[in-house]
């Protein structure tokens, strides 16, 4: 039976919840090669894994330990007390939500580019995704996230210890989600060579960074159009082949980096590269509310979360549960979703009249069209729900005319219309 969707304008004073993702990286630190030697000469390489390149060795990664990983849920559980506005309580902006929610039931679509006025609730809804995000299975005391069934997802050691045939002891862990400030160092976001174990023990081991933990979870990065471009080159590498590779001071290692991208900022503060936001596989675009109602109940709502977080959240607890629920049902059911081989003809006689360059405005469509339909509780995909998803999954990739005045959105609906009749 089909679910009713939850980006009704009936619903939208009962917004969709959010989802939590997080990715960081970072780069190799300098250690001189004469103090390097000095110190491997004193506590030579212990262990059989490693990277080796020129005379010295990785020998290993750092990680948590067994123990650390036993008590850290119960630490975090008393560190991460920052209450988060829940998901369900955004009023309005549903198409940025639906973006969202598209993206953690399929996180092959690509991340989404969030653009619009600021003030308008983005960084919120955003962070609000936390409390949705599902459970997935992880190899236990591994820095890198690693699938525990999939070797494209694993990490250099988990992947040996795999070889091996070595038992991998796994857990559960929620989707994490990463927040890039735009004041990190590319040495953070890439990884970097650990440095108290190069002096203490002599080894040279890698420090992973936000990329590492960012790996099968989310980045987020807010004001995306004011990141430095150094570290916009890591991301573009990164996105583009899911891996992260550090060639520096002696190291050399590759490492998973499979994430879901997402992106917000202010147009009026600069524009972002065309590389980057075709990186982006949905953009959602978002205005200030007018209804003056709208804006009272939004007024009204966020007084009651700064005066007592914690009631609030609890008042919406049951919503939330719902649309975890939806998630987790429309992620099992993504697979059984079938796409009519005329309806794909019609999406790619879309993009080509549009003059879209490549083919991924054409595989984003298709799969953001399966994921609204799962998330609708179907299995067959309708025209509508290409209706839906097809402006976010094109309008960024439109070539840009100075004399247009007319938003690119309103482009890919016309020719929608005209195309599918």
């Amino acid at each position: 039976m089909a679910m009713a969707s939850p980006f009704s304008p009936a619903s939208a004073a009962a917004a969709s919840p959010a989802l939590p993702f997080s990715v960081s990286t970072s780069r190799p630190l300098s250690l001189t090669t004469a103090a390097t030697a000095a110190v491997s000469a004193r506590a030579p390489c212990r262990g059989s894994r490693g990277f080796r390149r020129g005379r010295f060795a990785v020998c290993n990664v750092a990680a948590p330990s067994a123990a650390e990983l036993e008590t850290k849920p119960a630490a975090a559980a008393k560190e991460s007390q920052r209450p988060v506005y829940p998901f369900p309580a955004i009023v309005g902006q549903d198409e940025m939500k639906l973006c969202l929610l598209l993206n953690v039931i399929d996180p092959k679509i690509g991340g989404v580019m969030i653009m619009g006025d600021r003030g308008t609730g983005k960084s919120t809804t955003v962070r609000s995704l936390v409390d949705l995000l599902p459970d997935i299975s992880v190899v236990v005391g591994d820095p890198f996230n690693s699938d525990p069934f999939d070797p494209e997802v694993m990490g250099p050691e988990v992947r040996d210890r795999l070889l091996k045939g070595e038992d991998l002891p796994v857990t559960t862990t929620k989707i994490t989600m990463v927040d890039l400030p735009l004041g990190a160092t590319e040495d953070r976001v890439c990884g970097t060579i650990d440095i108290e174990k190069a002096l203490t023990e002599g080894v040279k081991a890698f420090e992973p960074g936000l990329l590492a933990k960012a790996n099968r979870g989310i980045l987020y990065v807010d004001e995306v159009n004011l990141l430095d471009d150094h570290l916009v080159d890591v991301l573009l590498d990164s996105a583009a082949s899911g891996w992260n590779t550090v060639e520096r001071e002696g190291i050399s290692i590759s490492h998973p980096a499979r994430f879901i991208l997402i992106g917000s900022g202010n147009p009026e503060e600069g524009e972002l590269r065309p590389q980057l936001l075709d990186r982006f596989g949905m953009h959602a675009q978002v205005g200030t509310v007018r209804d003056a109602e709208l804006r009272v109940k939004i007024v009204e709502e966020r007084a009651r979360f700064d005066k007592d977080p914690k009631t609030f959240r609890q008042s919406y607890l049951e919503e939330q549960g719902k649309l975890q629920d939806q998630i987790t049902s429309a992620r099992s059911n993504l697979g059984s979703v079938q796409l009519d081989h005329d309806l794909r003809v019609k999406i790619s006689q879309v993009c080509s009249e549009l003059n879209v360059d490549g083919l991924r405005g054409d595989i984003v469509t298709n799969r953001a069209a399966k994921a609204l339909a799962a998330l609708k509780g179907r299995d067959i995909v309708t025209v509508e729900d290409i209706a839906t998803v097809i402006p976010n999954c094109l309008r960024h990739r439109l070539r840009k005319d100075p004399l247009e005045s007319i938003d690119s959105g309103l482009l890919v609906v016309e020719k929608f219309y005209e195309v599918f009749g």
